[in-house]
């Protein structure tokens, strides 16, 4: 919004030129995600915790020290990264860029989804929300027409192709399976994020990680000389979701202040499947969806972690792990959860300059 009303205003006034800079309404973003954190998370928290009296309900299944120290936090904490989010992405984007619309409607949607299922968790009072189908119908419906869109936008053929990392001038032409493809990077992203977020600031973290990469990744596709010059593949207008990318950055920071250990709000679906449906969606325009895959690395794991247990069950009747996501392995392996978050924030940060050296070593 601030874009289309003070960048007319630049040629009379040099000081609005400021406004034509990406980087600057990058960073402008950051500030005013953060702002927004701090300014309604204590408003946001005492609102949930007015409504949720007894907080999230905790998984039987889970760890049994949860019962103890998670009891009575109130969850859907990931309203205040919406909003931060929108609110930023809205006063410092330019809004007549399509795929700003279009991530922000992926994120918006998928947080919706996760709205939806925490608040039937806290009405039934048990960890079971919305079926488990009509979730994944909803998310598939939403990012299949959001990717149906992207290709539309994007320049040339390159709109159905797909990059191949560390592979200079490589592109796989994936004609009409690119929708489905878009659609599994995405949904798969969200309900991954979903499945790691499971001790306190254990998720978020790696999202701020994975956003601040993207930003990165978006300011250079979205930039011919640079683009040209790291043999990426050039995206005209993708450059716009670095000012996405930084307000995600800002609101996640803003939310660890209230999520860090011991957490004074959850994040909930609302948030997980919102964060990781938008790092999904940015993936797809930016054409460096298998790069998603090393940068949120630690998301991968704690997927494949469940895809295993759960395989090997059915199949042998054995666990591989002593519980899944990976997180609850560790748990019941006696390591401290601050332990595990931390060492997890430092596999997430190894595996994002992984794949941030893809966009050099080519």
């Amino acid at each position: 919004m601030l874009y289309h009303l003070l960048v007319p205003l630049a040629d009379d006034f040099s000081i609005f030129n400021v406004f034509r800079y990406i980087t600057f309404r990058s960073g402008a973003a950051v500030m005013t995600a953060l702002l927004i954190s701090f300014l309604l998370g204590p408003r946001i928290i005492n609102w949930l915790r007015a409504r949720q009296r007894e907080g999230q309900p905790i998984r039987s299944d889970g760890p049994a020290s949860h019962l103890l120290t998670k009891q009575g936090t109130p969850t859907m904490g990931g309203l205040m990264i919406l909003l931060a989010i929108t609110i930023s992405t809205l006063l410092w984007a330019d809004l007549s860029n399509g795929y700003v619309w279009a991530v922000l409607i992926v994120t918006c949607g998928f947080g919706l989804i996760g709205f939806a299922d925490d608040y039937l968790k806290l009405t039934r009072r048990n960890s079971k929300g919305l079926p488990g189908r009509v979730k994944l119908v909803a998310q598939i419906l939403i990012s299949a027409a959001a990717a149906a869109w992207v290709t539309t936008l994007s320049p040339g053929e390159i709109g159905s192709h797909l990059a191949i990392p560390f592979l200079k001038d490589l592109l796989v032409n994936l004609g009409w399976f690119f929708i489905p493809f878009a659609v599994f990077v995405m949904v798969g992203a969200s309900n991954a994020v979903n499945l790691t977020d499971g001790l306190d600031g254990l998720a978020i973290v790696p999202v701020m990680i994975a956003a601040g990469c993207f930003a990165l990744i978006a300011y250079l596709v979205g930039n011919s000389v640079f683009s040209n010059y790291l043999q990426l593949q050039y995206v005209a207008g993708s450059g716009e979701l670095a000012v996405f990318c930084s307000a995600l950055v800002g609101a996640s920071l803003g939310f660890l202040w209230f999520n860090a250990p011991p957490a004074m709000v959850f994040m909930g679906d609302t948030g997980s499947l919102s964060c990781g449906g938008a790092l999904g969606g940015v993936a797809v325009v930016t054409k460096h969806e298998l790069v998603l895959a090393i940068i949120g690395g630690l998301f991968v794991l704690e997927t494949v972690s469940v895809i295993v247990q759960v395989a090997s069950f059915k199949m042998t009747g054995k666990r591989v792990f002593r519980m899944a996501p990976l997180h609850h392995h560790f748990e019941q392996k006696g390591w401290a959860e601050p332990t595990i978050v931390i060492r997890f924030w430092i596999i997430a940060s190894i595996l994002a300059l992984a794949g941030l050296s893809s966009l050099k070593l080519r």
